[in-house]
C-alpha cells in the first residue's frame, strides 16, 4: 500500500523545510516534493507544485492554511 503525500484541503500546517526530492513514483510524471518540520518536531513529507518547488530552499518556512489547495512560502 502507498502514502498519498497530496494536501488536502482540510489541513493546516507550518514548518521549516528540511529537504527537497523529486522523483518519477508512476513512472511517467515527476513529482516534487518537500520534508518539513513542524513546530512539535515531528517531520512530514508533502507533495508540491514544481514552481513552489524551485523557489524554495532549506530553512524556508512553508504555511499550509485549512481551506486552502495547496501551502505557500511565508
Amino acid at each position: 500500500m502507498f502514502k498519498s503525500r497530496k494536501t488536502h484541503e482540510k489541513d493546516a500546517w507550518s514548518g521549516v523545510v528540511v529537504d527537497k526530492s523529486r522523483g518519477m513514483t508512476d513512472g511517467s510524471s515527476l513529482y516534487h516534493y518537500v520534508k518539513v518540520r513542524l513546530a512539535d518536531g515531528s517531520t512530514k513529507k508533502v507533495r508540491i507544485d514544481g514552481t513552489l518547488w524551485e523557489s524554495l530552499d532549506s530553512g524556508d518556512r512553508l504555511v499550509k492554511e485549512a481551506g486552502a489547495p495547496a501551502p505557500v512560502k511565508a
